[in-house]
């Protein structure tokens, strides 16, 4: 054995490897996308990255079936959009182990809400666990790949943001040599039809009955005897701060949420004066407690919003005044990267004055001024649907200064259906697909219609405008994100037209190694008329001195011509590096 410095997610992966696991599938998003990233890299594992999560839960079920250990990941909205399959898995169990790896979000560091996974995990009937730190997230997922086979279930593991991005030392092992299942024809078992779900269904209940009772005997579960006057039962993350702020507390730390260890519990609290539930997001542990008749205290002294900390803890039971530093640093408001071809998109449709129904990814930004032109953002591909619900509740008279945006990866993630709804049902809107080639805003992961699997290997890139036409697009134009000129067009004739049309607005973010600028612009004082034009983009590249003197930050300069185009009296010009 040997000890390495891991990230959260790079020891799940591990873990991963160490249990056997031979296939896993997920879709990039933060704070979970390392997990695959890393997984990439043990040839023993095939690795892909699907379309959504939905697909990633459906090729971890059939490779289970197959008779193999299989996982797939995704982060807390991800599982909204797999928990048609996981509700089922649930009444069909495995025949290799398969493990959800799920990502929450508290703090809403990247995420359009907060959710909480445990509660999921109790309304699908589905194990849970949840790691403190890097070794325990290896351990863990070890650990959940034996229950699932043991118990016939798929097994969740939960992490958040603060577990996926902080490191620890960890133990390593030898990867395990898991033979396959054989495969056995079972309908009642895997054909969920109702006759069969009836069936499954009383299993899943006795199933949940037997983990309770056994969950107070898991290894994963960690009692800590100290001063019996005060005690926390707590997990994840949160234990962190009880060690930290409250050394001498006796602690009961669960590894498994769902179900809960009952007898462990009871004794805990048999045996502690006073007992405090330290759990971010919603009172899952505290409520089951309370519903046994044992009095504890949670949530009217701990909010159920954002990260918890080591100074709410000291707050709320040491009462300290804590004082929080001023920080009196600029605020940086979150903005497109100097070169982005979205920036080029929006300066178009903010000119014509058009209100786009917004998406999940860097495009976001384009709600915020002086772009102001994203006026929505609801969940994955619902920019698409919801100009389309605009349409028929206002009317084509209504929709003339709308648009909906949406970026190559998400499109093919969500947005399909979508665009197939617009045309079955006779919409006439403009939809904008943005594409620059990758999952731009989860770190530049490759997808379907980049030519490029996890692993690197060429493969074939699905031709959105091909795709577009076979859904019945008649109208469908390709134009390059910076020629400013042609999308005006374009956008003006779509926008009082009477047909659907898609415009496809291709070109690479600028942060692809594959893409590399050649010059830089640079301003020409004397003929800068300090108009103010080149300023509108909210290029950050671009500012303005106390004198009003325009500057272009040729460090940050990716060379895109936004800029030289827009200045009409040529005091913009391109210098080669």
């Amino acid at each position: 054995m040997s000890k390495k410095i891991m990230l959260g997610n790079e020891a799940i992966a591990r873990g991963v490897y160490e249990a056997g696991v031979k296939v896993a599938s997920a879709y990039p998003g933060t704070p979970s996308t390392e997990i695959l990233e890393n997984l990439a890299k043990y040839e023993e594992v095939y690795s892909e990255w699907a379309p959504n999560e939905k697909v990633a839960v459906e090729v971890a079920i059939g490779a289970s079936i197959s008779g193999v250990r299989s996982l797939a990941c995704m982060k807390h909205v991800g599982l909204n959009v797999a928990s048609d399959p996981l509700y089922t898995f649930a009444y069909t169990g495995v025949n290799g182990g398969s493990v959800l790896v799920v990502a929450d979000d508290p703090g809403l560091a990247s995420s359009q809400n907060e959710q909480d996974t445990r509660m999921i995990a109790r309304s699908s009937h589905v194990p849970l666990l949840e790691p403190s730190d890097s070794d325990e997230a290896l351990k863990f997922t070890k650990f959940a790949f034996e229950l699932s086979e043991k118990y016939d279930t798929p097994v969740i593991l939960r992490t958040t943001t603060k577990l996926s991005h902080s490191q620890s030392v960890v133990e390593l092992s030898e990867r395990q040599n898991v033979e396959d299942k054989p495969y056995e024809r079972n309908m009642a078992k895997y054909v969920m039809m109702p006759a069969s779900a009836i069936g499954r269904h009383k299993v899943v209940e006795a199933r949940e009955i037997q983990m309770q009772i056994d969950a107070s005997t898991f290894p994963i579960n960690k009692v800590e005897y100290n001063d019996k006057k005060v005690g926390f039962i707590t997990s994840g993350i949160p234990y962190q701060y009880v060690k930290e702020v409250m050394p001498n507390a006796s602690v009961l730390k669960l590894g498994i949420i769902n179900p809960l260890p009952k007898a462990l519990i009871e004794e805990f609290c048999k045996n502690v004066e006073t007992v405090y539930v330290f759990e971010e997001l919603e009172p899952v542990i505290e409520e089951q407690i309370k519903s046994w008749g044992i009095q504890v205290k949670g949530k009217e002294l701990f909010t159920k919003q954002g990260e918890y900390s080591a100074n709410m803890l000291k707050k709320a039971i040491l009462n300290e005044n804590i004082e929080i530093p001023t920080d009196d640093s600029p605020v940086r408001p979150p903005i497109l990267c100097p070169g982005c071809p979205h920036r080029s998109v929006f300066s178009v449709l903010n000119k014509l004055k058009i209100h786009a129904a917004g998406d999940i990814g860097c495009y976001t930004l384009g709600a915020v001024a002086p772009l102001s032109v994203i006026d929505s953002v609801i969940c994955m591909g619902s920019s698409i649907s919801s100009l389309h619900g605009i349409e028929k509740a206002k009317g084509k008279e209504f929709t003339k200064n709308w648009v909906a945006v949406i970026g190559d990866s998400t499109f093919l993630h969500t947005g399909i259906n979508s665009l197939i709804n617009m045309v079955y049902n006779k919409s006439t809107g403009t939809v904008m697909i943005l594409d620059n080639r990758t999952t731009g805003m989860t770190g530049h992961q490759e997808h379907a219609a980049t030519g490029k699997t996890l692993k690197g290997e060429e493969t074939y890139a699905i031709d959105l405008k091909a795709l577009c036409k076979s859904v019945g697009v008649n109208r469908v134009f390709e134009i390059d994100s910076f020629d400013t000129a042609l999308l005006e067009k374009a956008l003006k004739e779509s926008v009082n037209g009477n047909e659907l049309t898609v415009i496809i607005a291709k070109s690479p973010c600028v942060l692809l190694k594959s893409r590399k600028s050649t010059f830089y612009c640079e301003i020409d004082q004397e003929k800068c008329k300090k108009c103010g034009m080149c300023l509108k983009p909210a290029c950050p590249a671009i500012t303005k001195d106390e004198n009003g003197n325009v500057k272009i930050d040729t460090f940050m300069c990716n060379g895109c011509e936004l800029c030289f185009g827009i200045c009409k009296f040529g005091a913009i010009k391109k210098v080669e590096k």
